[in-house]
């Protein structure tokens, strides 16, 4: 992703359901989604989860209850989200929320298989 330009799609809202772990974003080219927690948390943009280049990315286990307990601006092209677990490290850019938002399924797929590989499966929460 090579960043912001000025026709990529930017937040007009941001909003957060903690009951829910659901991380609500409105778009200003009409596309809206509802992105957890546990996504935003596994696949955060950090270093300490993507490593610093290819094959270093660690597989994040154990995050099904992980909240988001804060989100700050970060000038006018990121936010950075503080996780219930302490993780506070990356910078959410507006191009990747939007990454994010529009192959939500085909990562959740991708990272469920990583961790049935890694011998590790998700656990089902309530």
């Amino acid at each position: 992703m090579s960043g912001l330009t000025p026709d990529s799609p930017r937040p007009t809202a941001i909003k957060l359901h903690q009951a829910s772990k659901l991380l609500e974003i409105h778009f200003d080219n009409d596309t809206e989604c509802m992105l957890s927690c546990e996504m935003l948390r596994v696949y955060s943009p950090s270093a300490e989860v993507r490593g610093h280049g290819a094959g270093q990315e660690v597989l994040q286990i154990g995050k099904e209850e992980v909240n988001i307990a804060a989100i700050e601006p970060v000038g006018n092209y990121a936010v950075k989200l503080v996780f219930s677990d302490g993780h506070d490290t990356g910078l959410y850019s507006w191009d990747y929320l939007y990454y994010l938002a529009e192959n939500y399924q085909a990562l959740w797929l991708e990272y469920i298989g990583k961790l049935d590989a890694a011998g590790h499966p998700r656990k089902e929460t309530h």
